[in-house]
C-alpha cells in the first residue's frame, strides 16, 4: 500500500487526477471505476481541465460507478447517474453509452447486481478504481460488517452514512436507506486502486485502513490485500497515523528511484 501525504485537498485532487490521466494516455481504452461524494468532485474538475487543454481524451474510455441509491431513477437529481453527468460525463468526450452506473430503479435489483458483475467481466475488469472513504471506513456502500469477499449487491446503509448524506436531500425529499454497491471482492479485482481522503474527520478511518487489522469492522482495511493501492491523503487525514514522517520518507525515496529509472 502506497501512502502519499500532501499539503491540502487541492494537491490531493491534482495528484489523483494525474494518476488517471497518465493511465488513460498509456491505455486509451481504459476501464475506469468511478466514485461519487464530495472528495472526487475536485478530481473530476482536474480531469475536465485536462481534457479542455488537450492533455487527455476519454473517447475510448468506459466506466463503472461504485454504487447507486436503490429506488432513485437515473434522472433524479440525487441519483449518482445524475451526479456523474453533472460532475464529469457532460464535460468530456466520453461515450455515455459506455458509462455504467448500477440501476437504482431496476424492477429486480438482485438480477441487476448479477448483470453488473457480468458486464464488468465482459469489459475485461476495471483497470483503475477510484475510491473515497467514509468516517466509519466504508468504501462504496460497503458498510462495517460487510464480507471482504462480497460482490455487487443490495446493501442497507448505516445510520451514520444516512446522516452524513442527509445534507444532499431536502427536508421533505425521500432519502433512500438502501443501495446497490460493488462488493469489496469486486473492488479488490480492480488492477489498481486509488483512494482519496481529505480532512481530519477521515483521520481515524485512514489510520484503521493503513495500520489497523484486516477486519470487516473497517471495510477499507481489505485494501491491505491488494498489490496496487495508492492512498492519496492530505495532512489532516494523515494526522492520526503513527509516524507521518516515515510515510513521507518512503514516498520521497520511491520518487527518487522512479526518477532514476526515468519513470516519472
Amino acid at each position: 500500500m502506497k501512502v502519499v501525504i500532501l499539503k491540502d485537498a487541492a494537491a490531493v485532487a491534482r495528484y489523483g487526477a494525474d494518476i488517471f490521466i497518465n493511465h488513460i494516455n498509456q491505455k486509451r481504452d481504459s476501464v475506469l471505476g468511478l466514485a461519487t461524494g464530495s472528495t472526487p468532485v475536485a478530481l473530476y474538475k482536474e480531469l475536465i481541465a485536462a481534457y479542455e487543454t488537450g492533455r487527455v481524451s476519454f473517447k475510448n474510455v468506459s466506466s463503472f460507478n461504485l454504487d447507486e441509491y436503490l429506488g432513485l431513477p437515473s434522472t433524479h437529481p440525487q441519483s449518482y447517474r445524475y451526479f456523474m453527468k453533472q460532475q464529469l460525463f457532460d464535460h468530456v468526450d466520453i461515450d455515455k453509452t459506455q458509462t455504467h452506473v448500477p440501476a437504482g430503479d431496476a424492477e429486480d435489483p438482485f438480477a441487476a447486481c448479477e448483470a453488473y458483475e457480468k458486464n464488468i467481466k465482459q469489459k475485461g475488469g476495471i483497470d483503475i478504481q477510484l475510491l473515497g472513504i467514509g468516517r466509519n471506513g466504508h468504501i462504496g456502500f460497503n458498510e462495517p460488517s460487510s464480507s471482504l469477499k462480497s460482490r455487487t449487491r443490495v446493501k442497507t446503509l448505516t445510520r451514520a452514512t444516512i446522516d452524513d448524506n442527509a445534507r444532499f436531500f431536502g427536508p421533505d425529499e425521500y432519502q433512500p436507506h438502501l443501495s446497490i454497491t460493488m462488493g469489496i471482492g469486486t473492488i479488490l479485482e480492480s488492477k489498481k486502486v486509488v483512494l482519496l481522503a481529505t480532512g481530519e474527520n477521515k483521520a481515524e478511518a485512514i489510520k484503521a485502513t493503513v495500520e489497523g487489522p484486516l477486519t470487516a469492522a473497517c471495510p477499507a482495511s481489505a485494501l491491505q490485500l491488494h498489490e496496487q493501492v495508492v492512498l492519496v491523503i492530505d495532512e489532516a487525514a494523515a494526522s492520526h497515523l503513527s509516524d507521518v514522517d516515515f510515510y513521507k520518507h518512503i514516498e520521497a525515496e520511491n520518487q527518487k528511484l522512479l526518477e532514476r529509472l526515468g519513470r516519472v
